[in-house]
């Protein structure tokens, strides 16, 4: 028996990192997955990799910042399986043409702006409005997006990033308290520094060594790992779980601030 048994998964985001880590686990604890990506050849292999394997997924080729296209997802799955039971808000404007140019206020030009929210925050909302509903036709579900630690700290790149993913703590409360009464749980995952593909193609061993001396747990989060929390919390065994936003960072946001006021104390014994 899986936790996931009968159920129906919607994932944004799955052709590659933790999407596909997280829709692979699901389809490993027995749900059937539709995979969402704006690739869609690498959804596509995404779900062929899970039937190899004796699972059930779909893929679809979707833009999460268009509404027809979520809509379609959503339309999808219940053509194909019959109903959704779970939802991962996990797509991000990540790709090279938007966040690299992700910075400083100043240097921020508008299309990067809106392109990081359209994605990030608008898919995230897409994805609830358009699940919810049918979520609804069979008695409730449960939901989780995927925020950030950049969304809990200040940092010195990547603002609309950071914004958008702090905001995805708001839209979990509101859903939470208007859709608690139908059965719907929703809650977000905050993880630190992921090992996935793309960080690894865009960190050198030198940024990889600054983010190991900032976490309480040497080796850094891999997707599985969050794959692991996402699971849990759509299964039953979270089902007294809802409106919460939960960091999986391996220490980072405790050590954090002790760092900085160890390199603040550092600082003031040099001077004096």
């Amino acid at each position: 028996m899986g936790l996931l048994d009968g159920r129906v998964a919607i994932v944004t985001g799955a052709a590659s990192g933790l999407g596909r880590a997280t829709a692979t686990r699901m389809a490993g604890e027995g749900a059937a997955v539709v995979i969402a990506d704006i690739d869609g050849d690498r959804a596509a292999e995404a779900a062929a990799g899970i039937e190899a394997a004796g699972g059930t997924a779909r893929a679809v080729r979707a833009d999460v910042s268009a509404e027809q296209d979520v809509a379609g997802v959503v339309s999808a799955a219940v053509a194909s399986f019959g109903r959704v039971d779970i939802l991962h808000n996990n797509a991000a404007a990540l790709g090279a043409d938007t966040f690299p140019y992700d910075r400083g206020i100043t240097d921020m030009a508008v299309e990067v702006w809106d392109r990081t929210m359209a994605v990030n925050l608008r898919g995230a909302m897409l994805g609830c409005k358009h699940a919810i509903p049918a979520m609804c036709d069979q008695g409730g579900g449960a939901i989780v997006s995927t925020s950030s630690l950049s969304a809990l700290l200040g940092e010195d790149s990547h603002v609309a990033y950071a914004c958008s993913k702090a905001a995805l703590g708001a839209l979990t409360r509101h859903v939470a308290n208007m859709h608690g009464a139908d059965g719907i749980r929703i809650n977000a995952v905050a993880p630190g520094l992921m090992l996935t593909p793309v960080a690894l193609e865009r960190l050198s061993e030198q940024d990889l060594a600054a983010f190991r001396a900032e976490r309480l747990i040497e080796e850094a989060t891999r997707p599985e790992d969050v794959a692991n929390l996402v699971v849990f919390l759509v299964s039953d065994q979270a089902a007294k779980i809802t409106g919460q936003v939960f960091v999986i960072d391996g220490g980072t946001l405790a050590k954090r601030p002790r760092k900085a006021m160890s390199d603040w104390e550092r600082h003031l014994s040099a001077d004096g």
